[in-house]
């Protein structure tokens, strides 16, 4: 009886392993999308905004990130080169992390707010991290050219 309660549990996971990887691709990669055809619509923002955090080099790294954000989320959402895109952009989120959420630099009445972000955006990070580890599933472009 386990084994065959086991081989149920197991084509049930399965069966809905594909609607479930299409559902997480969206809702991670749907932040990065607005967010980052946002900064590329009003990249001169973006740009100051990194200079005011002491980032260096901000005209050139501004841009590179916001095509990442924008279009890596969109690769993610489509599942299009899905293990690179979420490792791209997990590595673009690991950076606007030590960025703009340094909790732990932030004046007492922003700290804990700073916290959850950076909190927030660990968690994001597990889930592009997810993706990497498993592929988009077969409800995706990848899944489509595997097929094909």
């Amino acid at each position: 009886m386990t084994n065959h309660a086991t081989a149920y549990e197991t084509g049930a996971a399965t069966g809905w392993q594909d609607a479930l990887l299409l559902a997480a691709r969206i809702l991670l990669g749907a932040i990065f999308v607005q967010s980052g055809f946002g900064k590329l619509m009003a990249l001169g923002g973006f740009i100051a905004g990194m200079e005011s955090q002491g980032v260096p080099m901000a005209t050139i790294v501004a841009p590179i990130g916001a095509l990442v954000e924008a279009f890596g989320g969109l690769a993610i959402v489509l599942g299009a080169w899905t293990r690179l895109a979420a490792l791209a952009v997990a590595a673009f989120t690991v950076a606007a992390t030590l960025i703009a959420h340094r909790y732990w630099e932030a004046a007492p009445d922003a700290m804990k707010m700073q916290q959850i972000q950076f909190m927030k955006n660990l968690a994001i990070i597990g889930g592009f991290l997810s993706l990497v580890a498993s592929g988009a599933g077969r409800f995706s472009i990848d899944g489509w050219r595997t097929r094909h």
